[in-house]
């Protein structure tokens, strides 16, 4: 509020003088709101977590950076700067390095996707004393999302002779207004493998990592394809992960080409085939090629590890349902995958996110021409759960443990992946 009202003043005495401001005048006219997303920073649950994991400052640190900026240039200079600072910072917290900021457990994600929150709001609502366009203002956006998640981090060793390349997304929290609280154990498992080497029986394993919103827009806009582009035909191994099922893990099969219109962190759904470049080659299903086999029949954890096959079809033939008629074919569960010629309408993770970052992921490895030659699926998570009766704290001995549990499993799982395709290469 203070900014605000130095802004107010330096106008006020600009008028005075006689002199224009038609630039910062527009600027704030043309300023949007916080989204539905950003508008649950407020809430106490953000707040405390902020306040217990040292990321409070993080947001209004980044706001007086932001207003000192004189020029686009130099704002989007500090977008750059100040989002991967905010990657690395969540990395370190998370992998032990620095002070931990407060008494939350390390292996929190939670800290990192509220601070970005407070961040994009502030570069949402920001009114400079220059004309900033609504395509700069975009721009400034899309550097912040990109450098905050890790998608501009992504680092091999250049020389490195032996070593093995493995890729792993994870997703933000969402079901939010279902409880504020909740934590997302892929979020937190790409924040504790980041950049870490993983010991297999064929040699180590250069992990790298990155999260993507839980939002229906920005996968339309190609964010998973630009991210992972660059890196899939030079990597060993690939896999998206996200939170699915209570008390399992899944090696998703089959992903399908269909939005089942699930509303996202924004509260928008979208029901609809699955948008991508050249629809008219695009499939109705993508497999996996991980070694599922052995990651099924390996000890990787205490929680199951499920093959699943199932899909949602419509059958070749069948007509799609007039939505609120009753009309057409009604949706068949296969359990052992799809039938020849069928309509996708839920792939073995369902039809939200994360079985549309598997289909895209799979997808541009096919397009890639690299299907039989590059390993890479969906691992879907258990759901990660609060302590018995536990319905307000945002944190408990148990939820820490689970959590620290799934994310033990996922590297272990990546350990399996990895050996067992060299040993199907060998």
């Amino acid at each position: 509020m203070h900014s605000i009202r130095v802004r107010v003043g330096f106008l006020g005495l600009a008028l005075l003088a006689g002199l224009s401001s038609p630039s910062a005048a527009t600027a704030a006219e043309t300023a949007p709101a916080p989204t539905v997303e950003e508008q649950r920073l407020a809430g106490a649950v953000p707040q405390e977590i902020l306040a217990r994991s040292g990321f409070d400052a993080v947001a209004p640190r980044f706001a007086r950076l932001l207003q000192a900026s004189h020029s686009y240039a130099q704002a989007r200079r500090l977008v750059d700067r100040e989002g991967a600072a905010l990657w690395r910072r969540a990395v370190d917290r998370v992998q032990g390095r620095g002070p931990a900021g407060g008494d939350l457990s390390r292996d929190d994600d939670r800290p990192l996707y509220w601070a970005r929150l407070g961040m994009t709001s502030e570069v949402r609502t920001w009114e400079p004393a220059f004309t900033v366009t609504e395509r700069q203002r975009t721009a400034l956006l899309d550097a912040l999302e990109r450098t905050s998640r890790g998608q501009s981090d992504i680092r091999y060793p250049a020389h490195a002779k032996g070593l093995k390349r493995v890729l792993v997304t994870g997703f933000d929290p969402f079901t939010l207004d279902r409880d504020i609280r909740i934590s997302n154990p892929s979020g937190a498992t790409a924040l504790a493998l980041d950049g870490t080497v993983i010991r297999t029986a064929d040699g180590p394993a250069r992990v790298e990592t990155a999260v993507f919103p839980v939002r229906w827009q920005d996968f339309a806009e190609g964010t998973v394809e630009r991210t992972l582009r660059p890196y899939l035909p030079h990597v060993d191994l690939f896999t998206t992960v996200s939170q699915g099922r209570v008390g399992r893990f899944d090696v998703e099969r089959t992903n399908g080409a269909w939005r089942g219109g699930f509303p996202d962190n924004d509260n928008i759904g979208r029901t609809e085939t699955v948008p991508v470049a050249d629809p008219a080659s695009q499939p109705q299903w993508t497999t996996t090629t991980l070694p599922y086999p052995a990651i099924v029949a390996a000890d990787t954890g205490r929680f199951p590890v499920y093959d699943n096959t199932s899909v949602t079809e419509i059958p070749a033939g069948g007509t799609s349902q007039a939505f609120g008629t009753g009309g057409g074919t009604a949706p068949v569960v296969r359990p052992d995958g799809p039938t020849a010629g069928s309509t996708a309408r839920a792939g073995g993770g369902g039809n939200y996110l994360s079985n549309e970052i598997a289909y895209r992921a799979t997808l541009l490895r096919d397009r890639l021409g690299l299907h039989d030659s590059l390993p890479g699926g969906h691992v879907h998570t258990p759901v990660l759960q609060f302590g018995a009766g536990n319905t307000t704290e945002v944190t408990d001995a148990e939820f820490v443990r689970n959590r620290l549990d799934i994310v033990a499993q996922v590297r272990a799982i990546l350990t399996v992946a990895v050996s067992a395709t060299e040993r199907t290469r060998g």
